[in-house]
Parts: structure tokens; sequence; C-alpha cells
């Protein structure tokens, strides 16, 4: 059985969903505030956390950094009465895995739960199930089932989402990858959120390859991405 940590301060909402999460099979703790959350997620192992972003007492951003710093893999849904784009961007700038604006259909919640912890389970079974995939690209060297990124004497753990996105950008290495085909295979759609995702996930890893000056991950106008491994001479491999 699947554990959930939801944090809502909406005592109505929080106990609806709590009580629809559980008839659905999961396993869920109710907390009323971010600290409260945190001490939960502290004492208890959780597959799943789903976070009211306005509340009392630390807010559900400041939960997810604290989360984060701990299992920089968790997976993370963010709830929020706000329709702001500047809030939906900071979540997933932390690292969220989807964000939902309230009112919202349960169904449609418990949708997105499955999607995600169904990617999540399948990178636990390739890591389980098959021997380690090494991937040398640049001075890096990449662990896609332990998540970790690694540049001389520096070890770096990856979340979920960032470790498929950099492998499929090393397998497709001086080509093009199409955003479309990227988006339906990694978040299951192409929606504004999904496309805002994959653009703050893309940061991230331009800044992690950074100190390889002939590593880049470039923008291809109306097309996609593409990871470039420049030759000491300053040409792409391919080139």
């Amino acid at each position: 059985m699947k554990r959930i940590l939801l944090v809502e301060d909406d005592s109505n909402l929080g106990f609806m969903l709590k009580e629809f999460l559980e008839l659905k099979g999961f396993k869920t703790t109710l907390a009323a505030n971010g600290e409260e959350g945190r001490d939960f997620f502290q004492d208890t192992e959780f597959d799943m956390g789903i976070f009211d972003v306005m509340m009392p007492r630390k807010d559900g951003f400041w939960l997810a950094e604290v989360v984060r710093a701990k299992d920089p893999a968790f997976p993370i849904i963010f709830l929020t009465a706000k329709s702001s784009k500047r809030d939906a961007i900071k979540g997933l700038e932390i690292g969220a895995d989807d964000y939902i604006t309230k009112p919202f259909s349960v169904d449609e919640l418990f949708l997105r739960i499955k999607a995600i912890l169904r990617r999540v389970d399948a990178i636990r079974n390739d890591h389980k199930g098959s021997t380690k995939e090494l991937y040398i690209f640049g001075d890096f060297t990449f662990f896609f089932n332990e998540r970790e990124l690694v540049y001389q004497d520096k070890r770096e753990k990856l979340t979920g989402k960032e470790a498929q996105l950099l492998k499929l950008l090393i397998l497709n290495k001086n080509e093009v990858l199409e955003r479309e085909m990227v988006l339906n295979a990694l978040w299951g759609d192409d929606s504004y959120f999904s496309a805002r995702s994959m653009d703050v996930f893309i940061s991230k890893l331009r800044k992690k390859i950074k100190p390889d000056p002939n590593l880049e991950i470039l923008n291809v106008h109306g097309l996609g991405f593409s990871l470039v491994e420049k030759n000491p001479d300053g040409n792409s491999d391919g080139a």
C-alpha cells in the first residue's frame, strides 16, 4: 500500500481528500501546516507528498524545500487556490512533479497520482532488475539507475525526471530532441504546465553540466533541444 503525506490547512478539504485517497487504496497521513508535515515526513516513510501552497506556520513551498533536501527524488504535487503562473514556475523550480489549481476534480488528482507513481515505480524496477546503466559524456559519468552525475571528484544526485531527461539527451547527443516527443514520453502530455516544467528541468541540467566547457544544451528554435559535445578543436562530434 502506497503512503501519501497530505498537507492541507482547510480541514474540510483535507478530510475529504484523505477519505477519498484511502478509498482508492492509499495509506494517507493528513497534516494541517508545513511544520506538522515536516514532522510527519521525518518520522515516517512516504511514497508521495501532496502539499497545499498557502498555509499558516510554513507554506507548501517551504515544506517542499525541506523534503527535497532529504530526498531529491521524492514526488510532490502542489495544490493551490492561486492561478498565478509565477507560483506555478516557483513550484517547478523547487522540483514539483505536478501542480493543480483549486477547485479541481478528485478523479483528475487520482489519475495524476497514478501517473507519477507509475513513473517512480518504473525507475525503481529498472534499478532492481538490470545491470548498471552508465553513460560517459564529456568529462561526466552518469549512473542512470542511481540517478548520480559524477564530475571529477564531485557527485550529485538527480531527481527522477532530471535523470530521465538527461538520458534522452545523451542517447540523442548532437542530434535534435523534439519537444513534443519529450513531453509525451516523460510528462504524458504537451500542456502549458508540462512545457514550462520541461524548460525548468532543461535549465537545471544546463547548470549541472556547465563545469565542462565542451558540453552545452542548445535550444533548436521551433524543434527542441540538443546536447552538443564539442571536440577539443571546438567542433561538435557530429561535425
